[in-house]
């Protein structure tokens, strides 16, 4: 099961990534067609229409990278000062309602691509652009993040009732302050500069 949650975090990265890329490559379209506009008068038309796309798209690949990283935010003044027991089995009840909201947001995805197939939709704008395709890509990111969200129930799930209390944490846990710092410490020396931060430790 670990290892198909790291090929999962590992999908989820590219998905991130490329929907990072097409944010990049929508605002540098709108930054043209705004200089284009002023300078000669006229509009490439459609820019604002693709960026609602790409937010759309960009947006559903991110929410599986989110979860498993746990970068979503998350409400725990009450939670820290919880027995760990009984924070792995709210962490696991989280886990629950959010497969229940992914798989909400993918049904009706299914229903809203499935009628623009079916109608042959298409945007009113000058790009008249089939809606069923950047639907299509907007749905398999929200399916993804669905199935993401059920891999990660079953796996807490096994690690709860076995007592793995560890692992629950690890995969659906609240993150703190601690494991924030420790990981962009560990960033950094990645980057080659764990060098610096032996320097300035022997020389305060």
């Amino acid at each position: 099961m670990d290892r198909t949650l790291d090929l999962a975090h590992r999908l989820a990265r590219i998905g991130a990534w490329a929907g990072g890329a097409l944010v990049i490559l929508a605002a540098f379209v709108i930054g043209l067609d705004i200089v284009v506009r002023k300078l000669f008068v006229l509009a490439f038309g459609g820019a604002a229409e693709l960026s609602g796309y790409v937010l759309a798209i960009a947006s559903s690949w991110a929410f599986a990278l989110a979860l498993l990283d746990r970068a979503h935010i998350r409400i725990d003044s009450l939670y820290v000062h919880l027995p760990v027991r009984v924070c792995a089995m709210l962490d696991v009840l989280g886990l629950l309602v959010m497969l229940a909201l992914a798989a909400l947001l993918t049904w009706q995805g299914w229903h809203v691509f499935f009628q623009s197939w079916n109608l042959g939709s298409r945007a009113v704008t000058a790009l008249a652009t089939p809606l069923a395709y950047p639907q299509f890509l907007w749905l398999v990111g929200l399916a993804y993040f669905a199935l993401v969200t059920a891999l990660l129930l079953v796996r807490a799930t096994h690690a709860l009732v076995t007592g793995d209390i560890a692992t629950v944490q690890r995969i659906a846990g609240s993150r703190t302050g601690q494991q924030d710092l420790e990981e962009e410490l560990e960033s950094i020396r990645r980057r080659g500069g764990g060098s610096g931060g032996d320097t300035a430790e022997n020389h305060p």
